[in-house]
């Protein structure tokens, strides 16, 4: 929202917000740019406007949202708007459980180098300092898309609404169980997805899609790639290198029929990849947006040059302390991504790793208990702080809290603790480490500001 916010008010619409809680580094964002924003659900504050965007968040006895009901006020969804806006004849869309932020920032990244000058929307704060989101004249857009549901009243994915020419997708691995209760159910919004690209599209597949749903990549009518580790690949990417300072790692282009060639090609070449930022993921992510970005003819060279030069987006193993202790922040809000996290800073760093992860509400039910096994295996320690209180239904299952959260990371990790009152997690993990040690944050929230505490504890004499 806090993107589409700002985008809009550059296009010379006047913005205002709310939300339940707005927290950094997307409050200070809002700030540094202009946005008015209150907190909480206040109708006297909304006055009349011509159009009301409505998030997820809005229940049906949302005060704001009975305020839009009884006066007759013009709103629309989140994706309405984006698709209203934003899409254009050639609509690139980003999509996956995990890595199409990401992704969607990197593609971004690259047409603007390479004069596209596309329209775009992503979620998070680039540290490319360009906006998150950007109406242009270009014929290209770019939008992250984002399979959680529409809308109170529209329990589709919000990609159904993007009319993309051109699909990278990056994985399929059942998410949010309060939208999708069936791990099915999951997989066909992304079915439907790859029936829309037309004829003339190009989709991009990772080979973690076609190699756990084969399905998949017999689904659409448009040119199909694929990405991976592994020659049988269209674009593989190998020799990858991670180190404290960044990734590297080469992609070498060979593909499998004739139809897949782009007017700049050379068959076999090693295109070396340098990068700050961090993860073997980094590398899978990067050879998608290689890809995409070839078959739209724009040379290898000058790709790898924009790869390059990207800086990632915040809370993406962000690095936030980096002084005998290093302290991360990452997005990571559900084990499968906390997995890909650890796995990475364990191949970095060789002292005590410290994850402090608060899953989304999706990742506290029941039916998302079986993804926590062993997920959390290259953690040497693992706390569950004081959960984000979310809006519980009294005719659903209840959501997990955090103690049950403990007990079911516990039966596959031997050190797993719950500690609900902030000054005792950052004393313990002031207490806990020690130089070379890694602490690491993962979840969506923003851990009511222990980040920002723990490293100023940290940087004081008495740190």
């Amino acid at each position: 929202m806090s993107a589409l916010a700002l985008a809009l008010k550059k296009a010379g619409y006047e913005v205002t917000g709310s939300d339940v809680g707005i927290y950094p580094p997307i409050s200070t964002y809002l700030k540094d740019n202009g946005i008015n924003y209150y907190t909480g659900w206040h109708p006297e504050r909304m006055n009349n406007p011509d159009l009301v965007v409505v998030g997820n968040v809005a229940g049906s006895t949302n005060p704001e949202w009975l305020y839009v009901q009884k006066n007759n006020i013009p709103y629309k969804s989140y994706p309405e708007v984006i698709a209203e806006f934003f899409v254009k004849e050639n609509s690139i869309v980003c999509a996956g459980t995990y890595g199409k932020s990401t992704s969607t920032a990197i593609l971004t990244w690259i047409l603007k180098e390479n004069n596209f000058d596309p329209s775009y929307m992503f979620g998070g704060i680039s540290l490319n300092d360009i906006p998150a989101a950007e109406l242009t004249d270009s014929t290209y857009s770019i939008l992250e898309g984002d399979e959680y549901k529409s809308a109170r009243w529209d329990n589709g994915p919000k990609f159904a609404h993007y009319s993309p020419t051109h699909l990278l997708l990056t994985s399929v691995v059942w998410d949010h169980a309060d939208v999708y209760p069936t791990e099915q159910s999951y997989i066909n919004a992304f079915t439907n997805l790859l029936k829309q690209i037309p004829k003339e599209g190009i989709v991009i597949l990772s080979a973690k899609v076609t190699h756990d749903l084969p399905e998949l990549s017999k689904l659409s009518q448009a040119k199909t790639i694929t990405y991976g580790k592994i020659e049988d690949n269209d674009y593989q990417y190998k020799n990858v290198i991670t180190t404290k300072d960044g990734t590297s790692f080469d992609i070498i282009y060979h593909p499998k029929n004739n139809t897949l060639k782009p007017i700049t090609y050379n068959l076999n070449t090693a295109y070396n990849v340098t990068t700050s930022s961090l993860g073997d993921y980094m590398a899978d992510n990067m050879t998608g947006c290689f890809a995409l970005a070839h078959q739209i003819d724009i040379d290898p060279e000058k790709i790898i040059h924009a790869l390059a030069t990207f800086k990632n987006i915040k809370r993406r193993l962000e690095k936030r302390y980096n002084n005998g202790v290093t302290i991360f922040d990452d997005i990571a809000h559900s084990p499968k991504k906390a997995e890909a996290v650890l796995r990475s800073l364990k191949k970095i760093y060789a002292g005590k790793i410290i994850a402090v992860f608060e899953p989304n509400s999706g990742n506290r039910l029941s039916e998302a208990i079986p993804g926590y096994d062993n997920k959390f295996i290259d953690a040497d320690e693992v706390i569950i702080p004081r959960l984000t209180t979310i809006k519980k239904d009294p005719n659903k299952p209840q959501p997990l809290e955090g103690d049950e959260l403990r007990d079911i990371i516990a039966q596959t990790h031997n050190n797993v603790n719950y500690i609900d009152n902030d000054e005792q997690l950052m004393k313990h993990l002031m207490n806990s480490s020690k130089n070379g040690d890694v602490i690491i944050f993962l979840g969506s929230h923003g851990f009511r500001g222990m980040i920002e505490k723990l490293t100023k504890s940290l940087q004081s004499p008495q740190g």
